[in-house]
C-alpha cells in the first residue's frame, strides 16, 4: 500500500512539473531596436512590437531586455548605432526603416535581423526574393499600390492634372516609390513634378518649388518628420495634399490610404517570435503589410480649399 502511494505521489509530481513547464516563460531574450528618426508612425511600429511580443510572454524587465536607439536621421550617429550593437550580445535586432536595416545589415551577420516599415527590401540590397530572403535578415513591408494612391486624390479632385512629390535622396525606399509613382501616373494621365532633399530643412523650399496641383508624400521618414512644413506650402499653394501614413493626416494632411502601423509592430513581433522559436531569417519569407486604412481631415481639406466626395468620407467611416 505504501509503494501505491509513493508511486502515485511521484505520478501527480511528475505530472504537475510538466504543467509547470508547459505554462513557463520564453527563455531570456536581448533585443537592441533601431529606427532613424522620431516621427508618429515608426513610434507605433515599436509600441506595435513591444506589445506583440509581451502578448507572447517576453515580458521586458522580466525575460526581456530591450535596447532602443534613434539617430535622428543623422546617417553617422546611425553607423555608429549599427557598430556598437555588432559589438553586443544582444540575440536579435529590430531595424525600422530602411537606413537602419541597411546599417545593421552591413555589420551584423551572425545574429538575426527583423526589420519593419522597409518599401521595396529587395532593391535595398537586404534580401534576395521576398519568399526566400537568403541571409539573416527578413522583416515585413509597407508596400502600399502606388496606382490606388494617386486614384485616391483623382477622387478627391477631379481636375488635378499634376502632382508634385518631394523625397529623400538618401534614401533607397523613397526613389523607389517615386519611381513607381511616376510610372502609376502616366496611366492615370497625370504628370508627377519631383524635387530631391537630404534633410528635413530643406522639405519647405522643395515644395515650393514645384507647381503643382496636388501634393502626394512617400513612406518616406525625413519628409514625414517635417510634414508641418508640407501642410503650411499646401495651404498657401490651395493644393490637395495626400499623404501615406495616417499620423500626417492628423497633422494636417487631408487624406491617406495608408498602412495601419500599429498593426504592422503586431506583425514584426509574430515573426521575432518565430525566429527566437527557432525560424531561419533565410527562409521566412518578407511580409506585407495585412491592412489598409482610408484616412481623412475634413479640416485640413477645407484650408487647402478642397472638398471631400462622400464617396470619400464612406471608406474613410468604414475603418472607424
Amino acid at each position: 500500500m505504501l509503494r501505491r502511494a509513493l508511486a502515485a505521489a511521484a505520478a501527480v509530481t511528475m505530472l504537475l512539473a510538466g504543467c509547470g513547464t508547459q505554462a513557463s516563460a520564453p527563455d531570456n531574450v536581448s533585443i537592441g531596436g533601431v529606427t532613424i528618426v522620431s516621427h508618429p508612425s515608426l513610434d507605433l511600429i515599436w509600441e506595435g512590437v513591444k506589445e506583440g511580443l509581451a502578448d507572447a510572454g517576453y515580458v521586458e524587465g522580466d525575460n526581456l531586455t530591450l535596447e532602443f536607439q534613434n539617430p535622428q536621421g543623422d546617417q553617422a550617429t546611425l553607423t555608429n548605432i549599427a557598430n556598437t550593437y555588432a559589438a553586443s550580445k544582444h540575440d536579435l535586432f529590430v531595424a525600422i526603416a530602411t537606413p537602419p536595416a541597411q546599417a545593421m545589415a552591413q555589420v551584423v551577420q551572425d545574429r538575426p535581423i527583423v526589420f519593419a516599415s522597409v518599401t521595396d527590401p529587395i532593391a535595398a540590397g537586404l534580401v534576395d526574393s521576398m519568399e526566400k530572403p537568403g541571409g539573416n535578415v527578413t522583416g515585413t513591408s509597407d508596400q502600399l499600390p502606388t496606382d490606388e494612391q494617386l486614384k485616391l486624390i483623382l477622387e478627391i479632385d477631379p481636375s488635378v492634372k499634376t502632382v508634385g512629390i518631394v523625397y529623400s535622396a538618401s534614401e533607397v525606399n523613397a526613389q523607389v516609390q517615386a519611381d513607381k509613382a511616376i510610372e502609376a501616373a502616366k496611366e492615370l494621365g497625370i504628370e508627377i513634378k519631383t524635387a530631391t532633399i537630404m534633410n528635413t530643412s530643406e522639405v519647405q523650399q522643395a515644395a515650393e518649388s514645384l507647381d503643382v496641383d496636388a501634393y502626394f508624400t512617400l513612406v518616406d521618414n525625413t519628409v514625414v518628420a517635417a510634414m508641418e512644413s508640407m501642410v503650411q506650402v499646401a495651404e498657401q499653394k490651395q493644393a490637395l495634399l495626400v499623404s501615406s501614413d495616417p499620423d500626417s493626416v492628423g497633422r494636417g494632411a487631408v487624406a491617406a490610404l495608408s498602412t495601419d502601423y500599429k498593426a504592422q509592430g503586431l506583425q514584426t513581433a509574430r515573426m521575432i517570435v518565430e525566429i527566437l522559436k527557432g525560424a531561419k531569417p533565410a527562409d521566412t519569407p518578407v511580409q506585407l503589410q495585412e491592412s489598409l486604412e482610408t484616412v481623412v481631415n475634413p479640416e485640413a481639406a477645407e484650408r487647402m480649399g478642397v472638398t471631400l466626395p462622400q464617396s470619400v468620407l464612406d471608406k474613410a467611416a468604414s475603418n472607424s
